[in-house]
């Protein structure tokens, strides 16, 4: 007897300590039916708790008249073993007045504790036609669905980044399935480069005070071309939600409503400063960030005909594929080959890090000293709001074993003198004993070879003249053809690394565009920061440069621009590379040399 009582007493007390884990933990809060009615719509607050308790406090609804109320409704059932409890006080009211009224807090005690709802606002408007109309999916959808376009920054410097994050807030009494693109922003003015979102994520968070999910849908940096007040256009979606009822079905569960939202995140627009004039360098390309600065050489010490690698690098954070490296002045003495130009740059949301460099082949002659001269690179810090300048080492190359600059000492610099030369052979000549002398004679003009000559000579310049224009006409034929190849070779030197990334949408399109940025600063010489559609048309119409051709190169500038965002197949890659070059190809016709 003494075993079972023990047995038993340990059963219900673990049935006490079961049922003390299952207790939740208490909440008393406040719901309405309408965050936004008319005059003369009605209102329903309920105050509900997971807990029986006493000495109930409503509220005094001040702003407003109780239609019904209070009543009272409890709710008490057994699942899998736990039982669920609700108790609800609800009114039923109508506003006095428009604007936004705010309905204070309630109180009750439970076991003891003294618990408050949260005070809520409630949005009245001008009366409606039918005020007794039930809200549909979309109405509901529409009040728990917001986009947002958050800015980094909304007064920036010309080139300096911004990000743009667009989130989309979602109340938690609906669920989103899917969504699609309406508007995408064409990002006019700027140079822009999008993060890809690579999981969409639901965060918790509270939007005007209320308790939402946010999720980010796209990432994107922008790098402002010009100053003064720019729009940034909005991005409009299309939102597939599910919309709960107050419908169950048949096993207890409760039913959704499937509508669609359209929503947009509004116009920002950033006021754009421009950088400042007093105190920029002669030397300043556009470079707007914070940056360090080098010039280096593969090697010091070589032999004549041997090569190095002389490097110019920008290294640090700003806007690194938008402006133009300082070139390397090096002596006439050394061979110097076209540079070869790399980047390695990241782009996240505080703009772009990394490096860009430009190296260059250099082949010594002959054997001597040859300095590499300090070179300078200027930029504007705005985190500072200065323009800095950093100047690099001089950098001296020995170059060891070669032959001699017969014309130059290259150790001293000093020029040889001259040195007097004795020519071989006789050095006199004896005087001539026997000349050449012709008599003087009368001679009549009239009659003479010389008559009959000047006599004949026109008629034969009229064949020769005849023989000379088309060898003119020939010679423009072929100084045409010499000058498309030559277009021809100048646009192919141009859209080289665009031809090597046919196939890769983005690696395509920034190389397109870097080489129809760096043809038109070679042509209208204007600097990477004056880039815009705007001022490019109107320097290449007030060179008189064709209608067609600067039709084509602006759509050129757009496609590049709507790529980043946009799918293109490879045929469309292939054609806006057989235009870039065709482009090129006139304006280098059109465009005076």
């Amino acid at each position: 007897m003494f075993i079972w009582g023990l047995i038993a007493l340990c059963f219900f007390a673990g049935q006490g300590i079961s049922l003390h884990a299952q207790e939740k933990a208490v909440s008393f809060e406040m719901k309405l039916s309408k965050e936004k009615l008319g005059l003369n719509e009605r209102l329903k607050v309920e105050f509900t708790m997971n807990k029986d308790g006493d000495n109930f406090q409503p509220p005094e609804f001040a702003d407003f008249n109780v239609v019904m109320g209070p009543s009272q409704t409890v709710s008490n059932s057994w699942s899998n073993g736990k039982r669920s409890f609700y108790k609800t006080y609800w009114y039923i009211l109508n506003p006095r007045k428009k604007g936004s009224l705010r309905i204070e807090q309630a109180t009750i005690e439970i076991e003891g504790q003294t618990y408050k709802t949260v005070p809520k606002t409630v949005v009245v408007t001008a009366a409606v036609s039918n005020p007794n109309a039930p809200k549909t999916a979309n109405d509901i959808a529409g009040e728990n669905l917001h986009l947002v376009a958050e800015v980094s920054k909304t007064n920036p410097y010309l080139n300096e980044a911004v990000s743009v994050v667009y989130k989309l807030y979602i109340s938690r009494d609906i669920s989103v399935n899917n969504y699609r693109p309406l508007d995408n922003p064409q990002y006019n003015n700027f140079w822009s480069q999008d993060i890809p979102v690579t999981r969409y994520k639901s965060e918790p968070t509270t939007y005007k005070g209320k308790p939402y999910l946010s999720v980010v849908l796209k990432r994107v940096v922008l790098y402002p071309q010009k100053s003064g007040k720019l729009e940034i256009e909005p991005l409009a979606l299309e939102i597939y939600v599910d919309v709960p009822t107050s419908r169950r079905s048949f096993f207890g569960q409760r039913i959704y409503s499937q509508a669609t939202q359209r929503v947009s995140a509004g116009k920002r627009v950033l006021n754009v400063k421009p950088l400042p004039e007093q105190g920029k360098p002669e030397d300043f390309s556009g470079a707007v960030g914070d940056f360090t600065f080098s010039v280096t050489a593969s090697k010091t010490s070589l032999n004549a005909s041997e090569s190095l690698q002389a490097k110019v690098s920008v290294e640090g954070d700003g806007n690194l594929k938008l402006f133009q490296l300082p070139k390397l002045t090096l002596p006439s003495a050394l061979e110097v080959y076209e540079p070869e130009f790399k980047e390695d740059v990241r782009t996240n949301l505080s703009g772009m890090k990394g490096s860009v460099s430009e190296s260059y082949t250099v082949v010594p002659s002959f054997r001597g000293q040859y300095p590499i001269p300090s070179v300078s690179f200027s930029y504007f810090n705005p985190k500072t709001r200065s323009y800095q300048t950093v100047n690099s080492d001089e950098i001296t190359l020995q170059v060891l074993e070669g032959p001699e600059d017969n014309s130059t000492s290259t150790n001293t610099g000093v020029v040889n003198r001259n040195t007097v030369s004795v020519p071989s052979g006789d050095q006199f000549h004896f005087i001539k004993l026997k000349s050449d002398l012709i008599p003087v004679a009368n001679q009549f003009f009239l009659g003479s070879s010389r008559f009959y000559w000047w006599l004949l000579l026109p008629l034969a310049l009229v064949p020769l003249s005849l023989l000379v224009r088309q060898l003119l006409a020939q010679k423009d034929q072929d100084q045409e053809k010499i000058q498309l190849r030559q277009t021809n070779r100048l646009a192919r030197k141009y859209l080289t690394n665009a031809k090597k990334a046919l196939g890769n949408k983005e690696a395509f399109y920034i190389a397109l565009e870097r080489a129809l940025h760096n043809y038109l600063k070679a042509k209208l010489r204007i600097e990477t920061f004056e880039f815009s559609k705007e001022k490019i048309q109107s320097l290449l119409e007030e060179k008189q440069a064709k209608e067609q051709s600067i039709e084509q190169l602006i759509q050129l500038l757009t496609n590049c621009e709507m790529a980043r965002y946009s799918p293109f197949s490879t045929g469309q890659m292939q054609d806006d590379y057989q235009l870039a070059s065709k482009v090129i190809a006139q304006l280098d016709k059109e465009l005076p040399k």
